[in-house]
Parts: C-alpha cells; sequence; structure tokens
C-alpha cells in the first residue's frame, strides 16, 4: 500500500491527513493552537505552537502505518502570515504576524499616498492592504531589536508558514517556498514568476531575506530522519486556498470553489492569463507545475466561521458551532437582522481595513436564534459580492457552479441559503479535505504516484447539490439589506 501524508497547517489548527493512493482518507490528526490578540487589530501566533502541532499531529497521522509506505508528503498553509527566523539557530525573532492582523495599515495608505498602488497591482495582482505579507515584514525589521541590522547581514530568513515548517522538517537544509505563496507577499511578480527588486525597494525588505521560488508539485527536500522514523520526501506545497482549488479539480478554466473555514477565499480559474480585476479582487497564482503558472481570480472574506467562534467563544451564546444552523432554522423569519463582520476590517470587494464589525436590525425580540442565522447569511451575502465582482470582470464566470469545501459546508441550512442569495447551484464534494487534499494530490503528483490533472478531476465525486428555491422578492429584500447594513459599517 502506498499512502501519501498532508499537513494542512490552518489558522486555528493544524491537521496532518494520511490518504491511500486512491485518495480515501485513512487517518487523521488535529490539534487546535492559541490566537493572541496583543492589541486592537493585532492577531499573532507562536511559531513553536504551528511547528509542535505540526510535528504532533504528522506522528499521529503515521501511527497505524510503516513509514516505510509513505510516498510523499505535501504542506498546504495559512497564507500571508509571516514569520522571520535565524539562520543560525532556526528560532524565530517575533511572533508570527497573521494574516488577519490589521498593524500595517498606515504603512499601506502611506504607500498608497506615494502613488505606488498602480505598480504595485500591476506587478502581483494585489492591492495594498495589511492583509498581505510585504508590510509585516517591514514592521517586523523596524521594530524587533537589532533585526534589519541582522537582516542586511544575511543572519535572518523570511518566510509564510510553509517556508518555515520547509526549515525546520528539513533541519535547515530547504529555504523554499511555492509560487502560490510567493504570490501573497506583494514582492512577487506573478508575471515573471520572480521576487522583483522594485518591489522590494518599496516595502524596504532585503531580497537576501526572501526563499527559493518552486513549483507546487516539486522537490522540497526530505525530512530529518529522527522527527518521523525515516526521511520523507516533501513533494508539494501550495497556499491552502490554492491547495483546495486543487482538492476541488477546479483545473479548467471557469471552474470555481469558495472555501468555508476561519475566512471564506473564492478562487476563479482563468486559465494561463491573469485577469485584471476592475472590481477589486486579487489576481493570483492558482498553481504552478513544470514551471507554467496557471492564473485564478480571488475574492478574500476575513470573517467566515471566525463569526461563529466569536459567538461560542467570546459571547457565549453557543455551546458547539454545529449549533449555529440548527438556531438559524429556528430563527424567526420575520426578524431581518444582520451581522456585517468587520471584525478585523472588510475584505474584497471594499478592502477597508478602518471598518469594524456591527449588528443592525436588533428589536426586543431579537433572540441568540436571530444572531446565529445573521452570522451564516454573512457568509452567503459576502459570497455574493465577490461572484458579482467576479462575472463583471470576467464574462468566463457568468454561468459558473460554485464548488465549496471547509468545515462551515457541513451545515446543510448554511449551504441552502449560500445558493439561495447566489440563486446558482452549490456543489458539495464527497471528500471535504479538500484542502489536504491538494497538498497531498501535489505531493502525489511530484512523486509519480498520482495522474495528471486531467485524470484526477475525474475522480472528484459529488455529496450533494444545493440548488436555489428562495422566492426572488425575498432575496432581493434580504440583499438590499445587507447592502444598506455594509454602507453604515464602511469606514469612509
Amino acid at each position: 500500500m502506498t499512502y501519501l501524508l498532508a499537513l494542512d497547517q490552518g489558522t486555528t489548527s493544524t491537521r496532518s491527513i494520511l490518504f491511500r493512493q486512491d485518495v480515501s482518507v485513512a487517518a487523521v490528526a488535529q490539534q487546535e493552537f492559541p490566537q493572541h490578540y496583543p492589541e486592537p487589530g493585532w492577531v499573532e501566533h507562536d511559531p513553536e505552537d504551528l511547528w509542535r502541532s505540526a510535528v504532533a499531529t504528522l506522528r499521529e497521522a503515521l501511527a497505524g502505518v510503516s513509514v516505510d509506505e509513505i510516498a510523499a508528503l505535501g504542506i498546504a498553509n495559512q497564507r500571508e502570515t509571516t514569520i522571520l527566523w535565524s539562520r543560525k539557530t532556526g528560532q524565530a525573532i517575533a511572533p508570527a504576524i497573521v494574516w488577519q492582523d490589521r498593524r500595517t495599515a498606515e504603512r499601506c495608505a502611506a504607500l498608497r499616498a506615494q502613488g505606488l498602488e498602480p505598480m504595485i497591482a500591476k506587478k502581483t495582482g494585489l492591492l495594498l492592504d495589511p492583509y498581505f505579507s510585504g508590510t509585516k515584514i517591514a514592521w517586523l525589521l523596524d521594530h524587533v531589536e537589532g533585526a534589519r541590522a541582522r537582516a542586511t547581514a544575511g543572519e535572518l530568513a523570511f518566510g509564510t508558514v510553509d517556508s518555515f515548517l520547509i526549515w525546520r522538517l528539513t533541519g535547515g537544509a530547504v529555504h523554499a517556498t511555492d509560487a502560490t505563496n510567493a504570490a501573497r507577499t506583494l514582492l512577487f511578480d506573478i508575471h515573471r514568476g520572480a521576487w522583483d527588486e522594485a518591489l522590494c525597494a518599496a516595502f524596504d525588505v532585503p531580497v537576501s531575506l526572501l526563499p527559493e521560488v518552486r513549483d507546487s508539485a516539486g522537490d522540497f527536500g526530505t525530512t530529518t530522519p529522527d522527527l518521523f522514523g525515516r526521511a520523507l520526501p516533501i513533494r508539494g506545497v501550495a497556499g491552502d486556498q490554492q491547495a483546495a482549488t486543487v482538492g476541488q479539480a477546479c483545473f479548467a478554466p471557469g471552474m470555481l470553489k469558495s472555501t468555508y473555514g476561519t475566512g471564506c477565499f473564492a478562487l476563479l480559474n482563468t486559465g494561463d492569463q491573469p485577469v485584471a480585476s476592475k472590481n477589486r479582487l486579487l489576481t493570483t497564482i492558482a498553481y504552478q507545475l513544470n514551471g507554467r503558472r496557471t492564473y485564478a481570480l480571488e475574492g478574500a472574506i476575513f470573517v467566515a466561521g471566525a463569526s461563529v467562534q466569536w459567538l461560542r467563544d467570546e459571547l457565549g451564546l453557543l455551546t458547539a458551532a454545529a449549533e449555529a444552523g440548527e438556531l438559524a432554522a429556528a430563527a424567526d423569519p420575520a426578524q431581518d437582522v444582520y451581522l456585517v463582520p468587520a471584525f478585523v476590517g472588510l475584505g474584497a470587494p471594499h478592502w477597508d481595513a478602518g471598518a469594524r464589525g456591527a449588528i443592525f436590525g436588533l428589536t426586543r425580540g431579537t433572540t441568540r436564534k436571530e444572531l446565529a442565522r445573521a452570522a451564516l447569511e454573512s457568509v452567503g451575502y459576502q459570497t455574493r459580492e465577490l461572484i458579482e465582482a467576479m462575472r463583471a470582470d470576467w464574462p468566463g464566470a457568468a454561468q459558473t457552479v460554485l464548488r465549496v469545501d471547509g468545515g462551515m459546508t457541513a451545515s446543510d441550512w448554511t449551504m441552502q441559503f449560500l445558493a439561495d442569495i447566489l440563486e446558482a447551484p452549490v456543489d458539495r464534494p464527497k471528500i471535504m479535505e479538500t484542502t489536504a487534499l491538494g497538498a497531498a494530490y501535489l505531493a502525489g503528483l511530484a512523486a509519480g504516484v498520482l495522474p495528471a490533472p486531467e485524470t484526477f478531476a475525474r475522480s472528484w465525486a459529488l455529496d450533494r447539490r444545493f440548488t436555489p428555491n428562495l422566492a426572488a422578492a425575498a432575496r432581493e429584500r434580504k440583499w438590499r439589506g445587507w447592502r444598506d447594513a455594509v454602507a453604515r459599517t464602511r469606514s469612509r
């Protein structure tokens, strides 16, 4: 038996999944880790928590098989989260600045005021926002004592989480990333497929910090033998949303997937040509195979499942996240309550770092049922904003069926509302672990044990299709209410 091992290092938990060669799941291990909020708008992780949970879950997933049966390891990771570490010791010099963190909003505004955003957008496909890694790197260099001097001396390395884990797994032998992660830094020219010196200069980031950029399916070295009993080849790497795109087999232009985890991220495959958005979406790399880049339009929603976590953990209105769907189904349909979950600002297509969360439509009769429904409905509304922008940007998105994955898709109520508000079919696959599956597929492709994308795509299987059944008048009334709520929430 040949197995593929996938490490899915996410924002709130780390999961390792063992796949058989037929891509059925053999074992799953998961650990949550702490979130740190040292100041309003700041979000940090302890890099050692990421490392410990990665090793622990990989070992747990491997417990039932011989390590000799593992063909390759693939890694999917939370993107944009920024780590600087010592090349000598492998120790991070500061907490990781998470993708949700907004501390560099003023720096982004200053660069925008200098007129640099058009040049940055043209090269990177991204907008100037604290979401991305470039300003995070500069912040660490300028606020950690001695960091900039150490970086100039070549003592430090930068990486998104994939690079940090690869460095640790290989014992410091490999400092690399893949094209999908590089494309999220604001420092990478997605047209040339290379780090850009002018971009690095604009963000005041030394080029010497940056990892080597490789294909998403390729050689990323081997783990040190002491970790798992033998050296495991690392053969696949992709940012989590791109890994989910691969796992959903969205290999043809016009195919669209949306992942509902902590945030929500919709990616539309646009083929070998990058599409410049006129509606404040992102142009990004979906995957890179054999040196050839496939591009995507992306819409990023910062808070999706995190709003349900907020109801559970901060407000104590839920005992478990799964309870939200049951409460939503029992909510009073006469109450139109809207939750705009701008806890860390608004993502696409608004890109408003100064916006903050708000609830509208509260009455004396509002209960936790209506609040749960509002949290789940906010995911559908935000997705519609993204898909409307995609359809305006690219005609190939006009009749797209949405493939969904992530923890929230287990809720039939949420998926039905999504189909209703989109007025479009929503397809949920049988294999829900699409992010890990994408990482495993990339590793298996490079290792020669899984087939080419066109053949692999035929293995995708439907669990359930949700079709819209909400009356048009109700749909548009609810949509108007959402747009009004967002307008009231905006900071500008």
